[in-house]
């Protein structure tokens, strides 16, 4: 998977004193990509769209 053009957001719900934060990159064509803010060039999780959003969707259910 070739991130090179990823654009890199923080998650809304990371906090900002640096603790437990998720980078998402919704900008790459037919993929999410997922990763640990504090491991910048750790592994990523890529998601189909589809999948990311009914994970999301899950999520804000509680």
């Amino acid at each position: 998977m070739e991130l090179t053009r990823a654009s890199w957001r923080k998650s809304s719900r990371s906090n900002s004193t640096g603790g437990n934060c998720v980078e998402v990159a919704d900008n790459l064509p037919g993929v999410v990509a997922v990763r640990d803010s504090k491991d910048q060039g750790g592994p990523v999780l890529a998601f189909e769209p589809n999948a990311w959003r009914a994970f999301v969707s899950e999520l804000s259910r509680g």
